[in-house]
């Protein structure tokens, strides 16, 4: 038995039950594979099931507001995901009727679909012959076959597309493509992975040259930036000032002026800082609480965030607007904003 219809044989007896496995549906599909990337399973199943409950259509997916689908996605990060999520859905009722694309080359062509996510829909919903490549799915690849090449580069990209292309099976498509990611999520781990269960063991060139731990080999290692971030919960009477961000990885979302310094800065050399002067020099402000220091990872960054709560009068910020305090909870925030909610008393 090949590498191929072992991979098959071990999907049938160990596979999870997935609510976006019993469809074919493609805008089913095409939501959990969006939802689902950078996002474990776990955590993602939940969200996809509140977005159908919430949107059972496209149709309603296109029609709901940017706020609405940014606060559903609250909590899973990446937020372009979502931004794209909505745009396309109203790309496809506008321009295909509202009927998903069944061409290959017109759902790569949507936003926010790229080489992997289009050959999972094509191939789940459509029984098309593309094969899916992804962590999951290189990280199998390069063990069992031996693939020492960076699979971040030009070169190691085709040599892995062109491999799984290779090993597909054209008869059992949809089958195939979940069977070769589930067993990299399931058995072939990143760390731990079991090879004493392996079915794969007898002929897994990592396993019998000792070298599981060293594949997949990846070129770059992305450097990470560290922000220091000072958010300014200013208050007048009871509501806070607000506003809505235009750029950057959290667009769409709410969230509270802030002052940025590229160092870690003590709390008396921030009220002594020009960026505060700027803000408070015409006004009267109290300082009631300082958080204690958050921490908060994006793919490129590492922020360190504090929350001033302020009391402060004459205030004006060309950006931000008064938003009852009561009603706060309403708004599209970052998942770093959250935390600091579940710390304080809003209502």
């Amino acid at each position: 038995m090949n590498f191929s219809n072992k991979l098959v044989s071990w999907y049938q007896n160990n596979k999870r039950d997935l609510p976006w496995r019993n469809t074919v549906n493609p805008y089913y599909i095409w939501l959990s594979e969006i939802i689902l990337q950078q996002t474990r399973v776990l955590q993602g199943t939940p969200y996809y099931l509140a977005f159908l409950k919430a949107f059972p259509t496209i149709e309603d997916l296109a029609n709901a507001s940017e706020d609405k689908v940014l606060k559903m996605w609250q909590g899973l990060g990446y937020y372009s995901r979502a931004r794209n999520l909505h745009f396309t859905a109203k790309d496809i009722v506008n321009n295909f009727g509202g009927e998903f694309p069944n061409d290959y080359k017109q759902v790569l062509k949507l936003k926010g679909v790229g080489v992997y996510t289009a050959a999972a829909i094509t191939s789940f919903a459509f029984d098309m012959p593309y094969a899916v490549v992804d962590g999951n799915v290189i990280r199998v690849l390069s063990r069992v076959f031996g693939l020492s090449i960076p699979f971040d580069t030009p070169v190691g990209k085709k040599k892995f597309q062109q491999l799984a292309q290779e090993l597909l099976i054209e008869e059992e498509v949809a089958i195939y493509n979940q069977a070769i990611m589930e067993f990299g999520a399931m058995q072939c781990k990143p760390k731990s992975p079991d090879c004493s269960s392996c079915p794969m063991q007898s002929f897994c060139i990592a396993y019998i040259t000792n070298s599981v731990a060293e594949l997949p080999v990846k070129s770059k290692k992305i450097k990470v930036k560290n922000r220091f971030l000072h958010y300014l919960f200013i208050e007048q009477e009871d509501n806070i000032f607000l506003g809505k961000r235009k750029s950057g990885i959290w667009t769409g979302l709410y969230e509270f002026p802030f002052l940025e310094f590229l160092n870690k800065t003590e709390e008396k050399q921030v009220i002594r800082s020009n960026e505060w002067s700027r803000i408070f020099l015409n006004s009267t402000c109290e300082v009631k609480s300082v958080s204690s220091e958050f921490i908060h990872f994006l793919s490129h960054q590492k922020i360190h965030a504090q929350f001033w709560q302020i009391k402060a009068a004459s205030v004006v910020f060309d950006d931000y607007e008064l938003i009852s305090r009561n009603s706060l909870l309403e708004f599209p925030v970052s998942r770093l904003t959250e935390k600091y909610f579940e710390t304080i008393e809003l209502g």
